[in-house]
Parts: C-alpha cells; sequence; structure tokens
C-alpha cells in the first residue's frame, strides 16, 4: 500500500494533542488519545513525537506562539494608549477572563505541567522571561518590579480560574498600583531588540 502525502500530519497532530488537552487535562494526553482526536494512525503519532513531552513541549510552543498568547500581543497592548499601565493591564487581563475561560485554563494547564515535566521547564521559562521583558519595557527597566507584577498577573489569574470569580477591574487596578509603586507608568514603546 502506497504512503499517502500528508504534510500537514504533524501540525494537525500538535492541534489534536492541544484539544485532547483542554478537554481532559494532560492526563487524557496519550499517544492513542491524541491520534484519534486526529484521525491519524497511532504510528504517526510516535513517528512524530516519540515521547509524550516532546508532543507537550510543540503544543506549549503552538500555544506560546498564538496571537492571545504571543509575548508580542502583550507588548503591542501595553504600548499603546491607556490610562497607565495598571489600567492597560486591567484592561488587557479583563479581556483573558471575560466570558469563556477555557483558554486561558489550556494555557495554564500547559504551562503548569512543566512542574512536573522538566522537558517543558525551558519553554514555559522562555514564554515567562520574555514576559517580564515586556513589563520591564514598561516600568522603565525595573526587573524586580516587573517580576512581581508578572507573578501578580499569573496568582490573579489562576484564583480567577479555580474560584470562577467573578473579574473586578477595580481589585485589580489597585494591586498592579500598589506594585507599580503607587505612581501609574504611561505607555512606554515596544521593547527594543
Amino acid at each position: 500500500m502506497a504512503r499517502r502525502y500528508d504534510p500537514d500530519r504533524r501540525d494537525r497532530i500538535i492541534d489534536a494533542a492541544i484539544r485532547v488537552v483542554a478537554d481532559h487535562g494532560i492526563s487524557g494526553l496519550s499517544h492513542r488519545s491524541v491520534a484519534a482526536e486526529a484521525d491519524v494512525p497511532l504510528g504517526s503519532t510516535t513517528y512524530h513525537f516519540a515521547t509524550l513531552d516532546e508532543l507537550l513541549v510543540a503544543a506549549l510552543r503552538k500555544v506560546s506562539d498564538e496571537p492571545q498568547t504571543a509575548v508580542e500581543g502583550w507588548a503591542r497592548a501595553l504600548a499603546g494608549p491607556g490610562e497607565g499601565l495598571a489600567g492597560r493591564l486591567t484592561t488587557l487581563l479583563g479581556r483573558l477572563v471575560a466570558g469563556d475561560r477555557s483558554r486561558v485554563r489550556l494555557e495554564y494547564e500547559l504551562y503548569l505541567a512543566a512542574l512536573r515535566r522538566e522537558a517543558l521547564r525551558p519553554v514555559a521559562a522562555e514564554w515567562l522571561d520574555s514576559f517580564v521583558e515586556v513589563v520591564r519595557a514598561q516600568v522603565g527597566g525595573d526587573a524586580a518590579t516587573a517580576r512581581a507584577l508578572v507573578a501578580l498577573i499569573d496568582g490573579l489569574l489562576i484564583q480567577l480560574l479555580l474560584t470562577g470569580r467573578a473579574f473586578d477591574p477595580d481589585e485589580v487596578r489597585e494591586a498592579l498600583v500598589r506594585i507599580i509603586g503607587g505612581r501609574d507608568v504611561p505607555a512606554a514603546g515596544p521593547p527594543g531588540p
């Protein structure tokens, strides 16, 4: 039997892995579940990704590079006009958690999988460091403030996901302003190369 030419198969497998994690969590991920979701033979998943960690790394990279997650998107949103950094961050966070939170849940599911899966740590750390650099450009190069803001953002998003609470923009803005130091930072341009 001749092999079918399927140049997009690898990408379909990655997309299927993302859907499996979104629907069933990391614990629901297997080569078999991804093959079924992608509608490909089981051997195709193991051909392209020998281990589940390799597949998860590819999935995390893809999710991290998508427009709603990409660091470049955050950089544009934070550099745009607005009512100061706390206000711009509050608006951005509000958009992330408005309505269906399944996308944010998926991102954190993959991001936090790095706690147990060492292969994912470099990808998660790369995204985190890039995000810190975007925020750092907005706070005048202050790395400690940037890391504190990113930690607060992660904590707020995780709490909202866990509790299902409504997003309170006033509470979020106030918390952000406390870390910024009581002064709200006007928009800085996007970070340099």
